[in-house]
């Protein structure tokens, strides 16, 4: 009983773990690696057409990889058109009542393409993308790595 209870008697999953600390190691791996390759303007990229600076975190585009890896592990059959969805964020227009607006598409397709390539997600049938059979073991393996205190 104490094994079920430590999650030592079956695998740990990305859904195991704080998402919070998953993206930070996923991220913090992505880095490391040089899987990843990085758009040639990737410091003065906005997130989102509607924001008015590119995010002050250096290491964004790895974080916003990682989330991205994570939202598909969990999802599948996840497209461009979902990620700007739940990337997206409030309009502010002045003294007129605040909108939602999509995040930028471009830089979703761009880490999709580039996780597609490091083989962790793969083209779906129904559309969209999903997780590939290496890439879910390769995320698994960091969610143990976190959920035992590791990452």
């Amino acid at each position: 009983m104490a094994e079920f209870e430590d999650n030592q008697s079956r695998g740990v999953t990305v859904r195991d773990v704080d998402a919070a600390a998953f993206i930070a190691a996923y991220a913090a791996h992505l880095k490391r690696s040089n899987e990843m390759e990085l758009p040639a303007n990737w410091d003065f990229m906005k997130t989102a057409p509607h924001k008015e600076y590119s995010p002050f975190d250096p290491d964004w585009y790895y974080i916003r990889a990682a989330s991205i890896a994570r939202k598909v592990y969990l999802r599948r059959s996840t497209g461009v058109g979902a990620l700007q969805k739940v990337y997206g964020s409030k309009k502010r227009r002045g003294t007129r009542t605040n909108h939602f607006a999509v995040a930028s598409g471009g830089v979703i397709r761009h880490i999709l393409h580039n996780l597609e390539n490091s083989n962790v997600l793969e083209a779906d049938e129904k559309g969209g993308r999903r997780i590939s059979r290496v890439g879910q073991q390769h995320l698994d393996r960091i969610a143990t790595a976190v959920y035992r205190g590791q990452a």
